[in-house]
């Protein structure tokens, strides 16, 4: 067998081991770059006892073929929070239901609090969340509850073909998330600075913030990846090349 048939079937060879490394390469970028199967979510994700935040409900799109066209919230009844404003949002109309306390509630004031926000309604005037879409329901709410850790807001979320998505399982302590989880609030003890004069906790204003910026990680990171394994491909076709060249100088 000469050296030039060799040559040729040992570059044919790292041909293909480096097309088998492209291949696996993008195809762990493609599965980075498929989020993981999401849901209603809140922003923040923790806020202190006793202050007042700003709550943004996170709501995407899973359907390919029907867009949100409702979200109910409903509030908690066990741990209920006094004072609770809806943040009008263009293309949408809101509803909000009240009603009594399950055990009596007192303001800062002293005064007796005797009705309370129960469901905030939300409802497309539109055509809603689009598939691939995600959108986000704000209230400023509070104070919030002071003898609990973690207070959740069941949520129903309505598309446009009439099914409905019910997020209302409470996730449990060292279980895995349940499939269709309601949106937590996680409740962290009481600081000065939390709970001053205002009562306001101004981290929370920039509530919808980190859905963009993770957006933005993502995107740079799955980039780099990308970037990397198309360097690994050219660095392998490159040394195919080289030893191709090198047999037929032979």
């Amino acid at each position: 067998m000469s050296s030039n048939t060799t040559s040729r079937k040992l570059s044919r060879r790292m041909a293909t081991r480096a097309a088998g490394v492209l291949a696996v390469g993008v195809a762990a970028v493609v599965a980075m770059a498929v989020p993981a199967s999401a849901h209603v979510s809140l922003s923040p994700k923790t806020a202190p006892q006793g202050g007042f935040v700003q709550l943004a409900f996170n709501v995407p799109t899973e359907s390919d073929t029907a867009s949100t066209t409702k979200l109910d919230v409903q509030f908690p009844a066990d741990n209920p929070i006094a004072s609770v404003e809806v943040q009008p949002k263009a293309g949408w109309t809101y509803q909000v239901k009240t009603g009594p306390p399950s055990h009596p509630v007192v303001t800062d004031d002293g005064d007796k609090v005797t009705d309370i926000v129960t469901e905030v309604i939300w409802t497309a005037d539109g055509p809603g969340i689009k598939p691939g879409e995600f959108d986000s329901f704000v209230v400023s709410a509070g104070p919030l509850p002071t003898k609990v850790s973690s207070i959740s807001f069941k949520a129903l979320q309505t598309y446009s073909d009439g099914s409905v998505v019910r997020w209302i399982e409470e996730s449990q302590p060292g279980q895995p998330e349940p499939e269709n989880p309601a949106p937590t609030l996680t409740l962290t003890p009481a600081t000065d600075d939390a709970t001053g004069a205002t009562g306001t906790a101004a981290p929370a204003a920039a509530a919808p913030a980190p859905a963009k910026s993770d957006g933005t990680a993502r995107g740079l990171g799955i980039a780099g990846l990308v970037v990397g394994v198309l360097g690994l491909a050219t660095g392998g076709f490159a040394l195919v090349t080289s030893r191709r060249r090198a047999g037929s100088g032979g």
